[in-house]
């Protein structure tokens, strides 16, 4: 099972992860792309790289075909699955073997058990691991799956049964909602696995999700490197880790990770897997499905343990023991993973694409801290991928340290030119909830659906205004200078706020900026590569402000922000109109649900547009009939293109 060159068959941080540690281990290395990731990090980083097609995953990363020509082309002769995509699929891992090359994952038997939901939970059964009650059977029919689902009860889960990292997943709450999320869930399967079986699954509320980490070798070894805590979820896609979890004991910690091995050796497992339990609030653990490869929060383990497990996987597959027994595996402080999403937490969870205009995440990289990330400066964020862009890390002597950590991470690395959850990830770690450790896996929706002031977008305060002032002032020229006299007023816009903003030239070679009554001096001390260094009335400060035309991007104390000149002559088109609906993203148009001549009531669903792993629908904002459909299934849309005309109704007064 030697090996020398290694392909990546994935993209973004994982690929440039794998990468790293296999460079580092002597091995050559090989990256595959798609139309969309020409220009990708993970391009640039490997030994080679193969152009494997289209931008759509379906067409570049999911074809088996063009990975093992990649591979013969190049003379690799070990293939990474990475995390997603391909990783689970036991055909791809059994077509790797065929091709002669060596596959850095569990064999194809043990993904087909444990890849198949319901298979593994059976099997899970008949080894006395506890499971939440479900349904398993063969009978996808609806009226079948909705006699079983109301003999469960609600809430439950629709969950495909080749399903991963939230994908063909839905959370039914009641009956009336129960044919939209079997509908949903089987579309979204068939979608990104090629398979719409669907299983039920009693959902057990307010629950933790507390998943085992656990490792095989080829010579009958198998241990655990304890659990990390993935309790805190939106939409069932994990955006905090941590490990050790705060709620395991280490009596519990010892059972669930007895059940992890027994559950891996049953199989004939190999390689890095994870099993994942749901617990409840008496802390009894159920078991949920075993994920057949490395996971997205692997480096909250890495940092507690101090292992690398890519280094892991590659010497396993390489035919090596185990690097430890489990009397060597001792945990040490606490790590924390937050997960940096090109998305608006405040409207949504909406996915963002466009160009980053600023992203240095070596400013904050110290002692402590580490971030995984497969983006750059410039980087074009398109509308066919996962919208994780990066991983923020910290290891801490305890969780009080480890949060203080990750914030301070997470001010350190704005990232700009695109709406992401960085501030809501900082805000959310620094949450009761979060701190007592009494999150839930549906904590963050539930705050979604009651209008929780985390979730609501913090408006910029007056410093801020005045720093964007300052900046939008210095592309005036020099007029504000000292030997000026001039003073003009400076109309800026951030969100839906319009404020207005005086600037003045003061004799001492600085600005005053008056706002609402309100006067300080500032100066510019410096301003290069977007680092803005200024001081406010004596006290210097720092901020990171990035023109993208007219429009400031400027990142502040931890908060990102956005900012336009107010024009005098505004942009019709940009005025909001309830008679031509536009797309809420850049994505693919997967339903339609009206026709021309059609009458709509306002918040009718019109069009479901799907992102990143996300439908998004649009809703008609007014009632009346639908004049043209400028989109079929299919179709893959810009963000703001017209999709919908509607001639509204007029209510004549009498």
């Amino acid at each position: 099972m030697t090996f020398s060159k290694i392909l990546i068959a994935n993209r973004g941080e994982i690929a440039c992860r794998v990468i790293r540690t296999a460079r580092n281990l002597g091995y050559k290395t090989v990256a595959v792309f798609s139309d969309a990731d020409r220009d990708a990090p993970h391009v640039a980083l490997a030994d080679e790289a193969v152009h494997i097609g289209a931008s759509p995953a379906a067409e570049s990363y999911l074809r088996f075909d063009a990975l093992l020509e990649a591979a013969r082309k190049t003379g690799a002769d070990a293939l990474h699955p990475g995390y997603g995509f391909l990783s689970e699929n036991a055909a791809f891992a059994q077509a790797c073997v065929d091709a002669g090359l060596v596959f850095i994952g569990p064999p194809a038997s043990a993904i087909e058990a444990m890849g198949d939901k319901a298979l593994a939970k059976r099997r899970m059964l008949e080894a006395g691991v506890p499971c939440a009650p479900g349904y398993l059977g063969e009978e996808q029919g609806d009226a079948q799956l909705i006699e079983e689902a109301e003999k469960l009860g609600f809430p439950l889960l629709v969950k495909a049964v080749a399903g991963g990292g939230g994908r063909g997943m839905r959370l039914v709450r009641h009956f009336s909602e129960l044919q939209q999320g079997i509908d949903g869930a089987r579309r979204e399967a068939t979608s990104a696995f090629g398979d719409g079986t669907l299983m039920l699954e009693r959902l057990i509320d307010n629950g933790r999700h507390i998943e085992i980490q656990v490792f095989a070798d080829a010579h009958g070894n198998a241990v655990y490197l304890g659990e990390r805590d993935c309790t805190a979820q939106r939409r069932r896609q994990k955006v905090i880790e941590e490990a050790p979890s705060p709620v395991v004991t280490p009596a519990m910690r010892e059972a669930m990770g007895k059940d992890a091995v027994a559950a891996a050796l049953a199989v004939g497992y190999r390689g890095a897997g994870t099993v994942e339990f749901i617990v409840d609030d008496k802390l009894k653990h159920y078991f949920l499905e075993m994920n057949t490869r490395l996971q997205v929060e692997h480096p909250v383990t890495e940092m507690i343990t101090g292992y690398d497990l890519v280094e892991w996987q590659l010497r396993v597959a390489s035919g090596e023991p185990l690097p430890a027994k489990q009397r060597d595996i001792q945990l040490t402080g606490h790590a924390i993973e937050a997960r940096l999403y090109v998305e608006d937490p405040y409207a949504g969870f909406a996915p963002q694409t466009g160009t980053v205009l600023w992203w240095q995440p070596g400013r904050a990289l110290h002692a402590g801290v580490r971030i995984d990330d497969g983006i750059r400066q410039g980087s074009v964020i398109s509308p066919y991928y996962d919208p994780m862009v990066a991983k923020v890390i910290v290891h801490g002597r305890d969780r009080d340290d480890a949060i203080r950590r990750l914030r301070a991470a997470l001010a350190n690395t704005p990232l700009l030119g695109l709406k992401n959850n960085g501030r809501f990830l900082s805000d959310l770690v620094d949450h009761p909830a979060f701190r007592k450790a009494e999150m839930t896996t549906t904590l963050i929706d539930q705050w979604m659906e009651q209008g929780e002031p985390l979730l609501q977008v913090t408006a910029a305060n007056d410093a801020v205004w005045r720093v964007a002032a300052m900046v939008m002032a210095m592309q005036h020229g020099n007029s504000w200078r000292a030997n000026s006299v001039a003073a003009f007023d400076l109309k800026l816009q951030s969100g839906d706020v319009v404020r207005s903003v005086r600037v003045h030239p003061d004799r001492h070679g600085g600005i005053a900026l008056t706002l609402d009554g309100v006067v300080v001096h500032a100066a510019v001390v410096s301003y290069a590569d977007g680092v803005l260094r200024f001081s406010v009335d004596g006290v210097l400060q720092s901020a990171i402000a990035v023109m993208n035309g007219s429009d400031l991007h400027l990142a502040l104390d931890g908060y990102s922000f956005a900012f336009s000149e107010v024009s005098a002559f505004p942009n019709a088109d940009a005025l909001k109109d309830a008679s031509r609906a536009r797309s809420p993203v850049a994505g693919k148009v997967t339903q339609i649900m009206v026709v021309p001549g059609a009458p709509v009531q306002e918040g009718q669903q019109m069009v479901c547009v799907e992102a990143m792993k996300m439908e998004m629908w649009l809703v008609a904002e007014a009632a009346g009939t639908v004049q043209a459909v400028h989109a079929k299934v299919g179709d893959q849309m810009e963000s703001g293109a017209l999709l919908i005309e509607i001639e509204l109704n007029t209510t004549k007064e009498a």
